[in-house]
């Protein structure tokens, strides 16, 4: 099978360090901000009105807002791209809902946007609501990997946001965050 780009459809690719310009940095950060206030209170349904192929449209128009968010540690914007009756399965859960999850994720948004480290996006995959991500983080001075892990997200594009997200992590240094870094998680 023939390897491909899986940016070349997108605004902006996240698969390594440096491809993306300030410029866009900030497009992204306010895309994303536009893309939560079309999410409804009620999770819409998917059907002739509401096809899986515009929600994966809106699913591909969001993605690079969502890598931009996570280097900038913007855990404001990353809690609002989730429903209120999110249900999160990774070790340390079961999560359900958006209290349960929040102590321990801010912990993790901590370890990989912090200073010196880059988040990156190698493999994104599209289907429908379904969004498929693995991702690692390289040392800026070593080029080690950090952490990495595997993520499914199901969006139901922007008028429905995050309900379910799966998540492998992997962390191959410091599990827990220090105090200075976690003041640095917008939230």
């Amino acid at each position: 099978m023939k390897r491909i780009n899986y940016y070349k459809d997108l605004i902006a690719d996240y698969s390594t360090p440096g491809l993306v310009s300030d410029e866009m940095k900030q497009k992204l950060i306010d895309d994303a901000w536009k893309f939560i206030a079309l999410k409804e209170e009620k999770q819409p349904e998917m059907g002739a009105d509401y096809t899986p192929e515009q929600i994966e449209k809106e699913n591909k128009e969001w993605w690079p807002s969502h890598c931009e968010a996570l280097r900038q540690g913007r855990g404001d914007i990353l809690t609002a791209e989730y429903r209120n009756d999110l249900v999160y399965f990774c070790q340390d859960g079961p999560f359900y809902g958006l209290e349960e999850q929040q102590e321990r994720e801010q912990h993790w948004w901590a370890l990989i946007s912090q200073p010196g480290v880059t988040m990156c996006w190698p493999i994104v995959q599209f289907w429908s609501e379904f969004v498929h991500f693995e991702w690692q983080c390289l040392d800026d001075e070593t080029h080690e990997t950090i952490a990495k892990g595997m993520v499914c997200w199901v969006r139901r594009g922007h008028r429905g946001g995050c309900y379910f997200k799966s998540e492998q992590l992997t962390f191959y240094r410091d599990v827990f965050s220090s105090p200075e870094l976690l003041k640095l998680i917008k939230v």
